[in-house]
């Protein structure tokens, strides 16, 4: 029943969203911050306490005046999503324009036909971004994604993620697959605050709090030996981002154990607090942080 709703009503409204003027488009966004923020509440309770641990020397009414821009954030990035849709090349990477820190080095990278790590979270516009990407750097791009629980959403945001060329693989066959295609030259692409499980993830502590985080992408660039990249997306004005590499090692294989994981946090860490309201604060980043000293005791973690 839901598949021939989603076909008959939901697809198509989504689609008539897709091809409004980004004017249109931002007035939709100020529509539904209202709806979000101020109706319903959207996991306002989860942003706050995330803003309060983060954030512990602001005040009631900065962290406040935090909350509201970052729904206002989020709101556009949902509409930005959905413009993924039918936006043009030549429009979308008006609007997620390339540095030359990131074309210069993936372009050096294909000079030596060497593949490389790329590292960015849920920061700006992580979905333009990864587009943008696929569109300027020859390299093919090889993303990381989770299945979703509905086949009609998956299929959406499947097609909207590999418009442009990337190829995605799903979470349970990255290992397999990034080892598979190792003598292909590319870019592997990683999503770097996601929430892993608690046991065997490694801890440290990011924005004041204790917190795992996903090895993967330091196991790939070790095993692979292949460099690592940090992409930050910069959030220029309302509807306009800009990517920048930072180039966080060279050669994996000769860092210890840890080493780029916390190189990757850190860089990560350093770009939410130049832009906090651009961060997904409404993501449970933290729902395992109270297992950390139970697991520690058991020698589960670091």
């Amino acid at each position: 029943m839901f598949a021939v709703l989603y076909y008959i009503f939901i697809l198509p409204l989504i689609y008539l969203i897709s091809i409004m003027p980004f004017w249109v488009l931002y007035g939709i966004s100020d529509i539904l911050f209202v709806l979000m923020y101020y109706i319903f509440g959207y996991r306002k309770k989860v942003v706050m306490r995330n803003l309060q641990n983060a954030f512990p020397e602001k005040s009631p009414q900065e962290l406040k005046t935090l909350e509201r821009k970052f729904f206002r954030y989020l709101c556009d990035t949902i509409l930005e999503t959905i413009k993924l849709i039918t936006i043009s090349p030549k429009e979308l990477l008006k609007r997620a324009a390339l540095d030359e820190s990131v074309v210069s080095v993936f372009a050096q990278y294909k000079k030596e036909n060497k593949s490389a790590i790329a590292v960015l979270g849920h920061a700006g516009n992580w979905e333009w971004a990864s587009n943008a990407f696929s569109i300027v750097v020859e390299q093919p791009m090889h993303g990381v994604y989770h299945q979703l629980s509905n086949k009609q959403f998956d299929k959406l945001l499947y097609d909207m993620r590999s418009r442009f060329g990337n190829v995605l693989i799903e979470m349970k066959n990255v290992v397999r697959e990034m080892i598979k295609n190792k003598d292909t030259v590319c870019v592997n692409g990683f999503i770097a605050d996601q929430t892993p499980a608690p046991e065997g993830a490694y801890w440290t502590k990011f924005l004041n709090q204790k917190t795992p985080v996903f090895y993967g992408t330091e196991k790939i660039a070790r095993k692979l030996n292949q460099p690592v990249v940090f992409i930050s997306v910069i959030n220029v004005k309302r509807g306009y981002y800009r990517l920048e590499a930072e180039v966080l090692c060279e050669n994996p294989k000769d860092t210890k154990d840890g080493e780029i994981t916390e190189m990757h946090t850190r860089k990560l860490e350093k770009d939410i607090l130049t832009q906090p309201e651009n961060w997904l604060w409404s993501h449970k980043r933290w729902k395992h942080s109270g297992k950390y000293e139970l697991l520690k005791e058991k020698g589960l973690v670091n």
